[in-house]
């Protein structure tokens, strides 16, 4: 199968994960970065060994199949929809847009052009997630009843090296956060049908404790605290906290509850950890991870799928319209806390197609 080449625009923070981990996928041919802030490209070159470039030159070249999409959230739409013009397929960080209808622009410009159009978070395909995914459709719980989905701490102030973005328009703890822990529930659930909740903002500004910005002042834009639940098309219902103004908490990341049991799931921002299993006669258990990718960070899986998706012609599992399902349930929490009201959610996707069992890494089917 002939590799795909892949051209990178924006080489921030998180491009260094993404570029490790595209040596463990033969499919992937990453061929040119680049950064509007041409520094970024030269040095990410320097640390990887892959040219950089300017960005309209990644984006006019005929050779380049696919662009990476890791600029700012407030970006993710433009530089799609340059990239979608040039007749690139897209695979962008999340979340897909900052604005419902800004992404729907980007989902129907790919579709007409007959392009992929794929979004992180991909971390739902990493071992733990499969498994617990499999657990759920063998039936170790029976019927899902609901469940719990935290993320909480005090601000990404305290260790980003540039933190004001997730304060801006575009951040916050549910578009920052909260498309890991969406985007794994609608894995093991199913689409959500409506949201309720509420949204606070308990400072006006924040201080950077972290170097090399420390005590800067970060003018806050968006709510740092949203809680409330996502009731299931299948009828479960979910309670959901994002917060950047939890000090410290003992909830696990996410636990469902079925009519036979309930199952504790790791934390959805990391491919791996500990799934565990307990029912009302049975104390918890440990539940084996069965799926590869749990043993590191494969935070290029969902690309890698993209690609092979394209070469062998099947559905790629981290889909646009996955990601557009996501971020239409997280706007839906700011709109039901302004409204008083449950929001109903439009969007269906299909559930994205399990990994198989056993695969060895770099392998998706």
């Amino acid at each position: 199968m002939s590799r795909v080449r892949v051209g990178v625009v924006g080489c921030g923070n998180i491009s260094a994960a993404y570029l490790k981990a595209a040596t463990a996928f033969p499919i992937l041919d990453i061929v040119a970065l680049s950064d509007a802030i041409p520094a970024a490209a030269e040095a990410r070159s320097a640390e990887f060994g892959v040219p950089a470039r300017s960005v309209d030159a990644v984006l006019a070249d005929p050779e380049i199949e696919v662009i990476l999409n890791l600029t700012v959230p407030k970006a993710h739409v433009e530089v799609g929809l340059r990239a979608i013009e040039a007749g690139k397929h897209v695979h962008s960080e999340k979340p897909l847009g900052v604005d419902l209808e800004d992404a729907r622009r980007l989902l129907d410009a790919a579709k007409a052009r007959g392009l992929r159009l794929g979004s992180a978070p991909d971390t739902f395909l990493g071992g733990a997630h499969q498994t617990a995914r499999q657990c759920v459709d063998d039936g170790l719980i029976g019927r899902p009843v609901g469940g719990t989905a935290f993320f909480m701490c005090p601000g990404h102030e305290r260790w980003h090296p540039n933190p004001g973005f997730y304060y801006l328009e575009g951040g916050g703890p549910m578009l920052d956060m909260g498309p890991y822990y969406v985007t794994d529930l609608v894995n093991l659930l199913g689409p959500v049908a409506s949201v309720a909740g509420v949204a606070t903002r308990t400072r006006a500004e924040r201080i950077v404790s972290s170097e090399p910005l420390k005590g800067a002042r970060l003018p806050v834009e968006v709510a740092t605290h949203v809680t409330g639940t996502l009731v299931f098309a299948s009828g479960a219902a979910v309670a959901m906290t994002m917060s950047f103004d939890v000090a410290r908490h003992k909830h696990v990341p996410i636990e469902l509850y079925g009519e036979a049991g309930s199952l504790i799931v790791p934390d959805p921002n990391f491919f791996g950890g500990q799934i565990e299993f307990a029912s009302a006669s049975e104390d918890w258990r440990a539940v084996p991870t069965r799926h590869a990718y749990a043993d590191g960070n494969y935070r290029i899986l969902g690309l890698a799928d993209m690609a092979q998706a394209i070469r062998t012609g099947r559905p790629h599992r981290a889909s646009g319209e996955l990601a557009f399902h996501v971020l239409e349930v997280m706007q839906a929490f700011q709109t039901s806390s302004d409204t008083g009201a449950a929001v109903a959610i439009d969007s269906r996707p299909d559930r994205p197609a399990p990994l198989p069992a056993g695969l060895a890494t770099g392998e998706l089917d």
